[in-house]
C-alpha cells in the first residue's frame, strides 16, 4: 500500500514554519506532506499587483516566507487556492487541508478529502461550548454581519476581538483576550492558523479562560483523515 499524501495550502508562502510543527504533531508518521502557497515565488511587487487589497473589498492577512505579514484581496486569493487544489490533486494528494480559517465559498476537489477550517470550526466550537459565550479572536476586523453568518452555529452570539498573530509582542493579544472576557466570554478561540501554542498561553494567562487554538483543532481533524501507512 502506498503511503498517503497530504497537501496543505497557505494563502501566503509555503512552508509555514509557524504552522507546520502544529500539523506534524497530529499527522501519522510516514505520511508525505506537500506544502504549497498561493503567493509562492512571487515578489512583494507581484503580490501587490495580483493580490493587493481593494477598497471596500474583503481582506485576508497572511505571512510571507520572510516573516512579513501582508493583507491580500479575498476574492483573488480564493481563485489562487482553487488553482493550488487542482495542482495538489494532480500530484496525488488524497487529503488537502486549507491553512486558513477565513470563509471560502466555492472551493472544490474531484476526489481528495478537502478540509476547510471555516466549515469545521463553527460546528466544532458550537458543540464544545454549548450555551456558553465564546470570544473569537481574529487577525482582522470583519463586518459584523459576515462575522455573525460565520458563527451562526453557536447558540449564543460570540464576542469578536482583533489581534494579529504576526505582532512581535503580546500586548495586542493580551488586550484582545481581556476585551472578549469583559464582553462575557467564558472561553476563547484563536481564529487564525497563524496563532500557535505561544499565543494560546498568552491568552490563557491574560484571562484564566479555556483557549481553543484553530491550528491545533484543524491539525487534529487532518490527522484523523489520514491512515497510518502499512509497513
Amino acid at each position: 500500500m502506498m503511503a498517503p499524501r497530504l497537501g496543505t495550502i497557505t494563502i501566503g508562502q509555503a512552508p509555514r514554519p509557524d504552522v507546520v510543527p502544529v500539523l506534524e504533531a497530529h499527522v501519522p508518521g510516514g505520511v508525505e506532506i506537500v506544502h504549497v502557497g498561493v503567493l509562492d515565488r512571487l515578489t512583494e511587487a507581484d503580490i501587490t499587483a495580483q493580490f493587493g487589497p481593494r477598497p471596500r473589498e474583503a481582506r485576508m492577512l497572511t505571512r510571507l516566507a520572510s516573516g512579513k505579514a501582508v493583507e491580500v484581496d479575498a476574492t483573488a486569493i480564493e481563485a489562487g487556492v482553487q488553482r493550488r487544489l487542482v495542482e495538489l490533486e494532480d500530484g496525488g494528494c488524497s487529503v488537502v487541508t486549507v491553512l486558513c480559517t477565513a470563509v471560502f465559498r466555492g472551493l472544490r476537489t474531484r476526489r481528495a478529502w478537502l478540509i476547510e477550517p471555516d466549515r469545521i470550526l463553527p460546528s466544532l466550537v458550537g458543540g464544545l461550548v454549548g450555551a456558553r459565550k465564546v470570544g473569537i479572536i481574529g487577525p482582522l476586523a470583519v463586518p459584523l454581519d459576515a462575522f455573525r453568518r460565520k458563527w451562526s452555529a453557536l447558540q449564543i452570539p460570540p464576542t469578536p476581538a482583533v489581534a494579529s498573530p504576526y505582532d512581535t509582542d503580546d500586548a495586542a493579544l493580551t488586550a484582545a483576550a481581556r476585551e472578549a472576557q469583559r464582553g462575557g466570554a467564558v472561553a476563547l478561540l484563536l481564529d487564525c492558523v497563524g496563532y500557535g501554542p505561544r499565543h494560546r498561553d498568552v491568552a490563557r494567562r491574560a484571562t484564566g479562560l479555556p483557549v481553543l487554538q484553530a491550528s491545533d483543532l484543524v491539525a487534529r481533524v487532518t490527522g484523523a483523515c489520514l491512515a497510518e501507512p502499512s509497513s
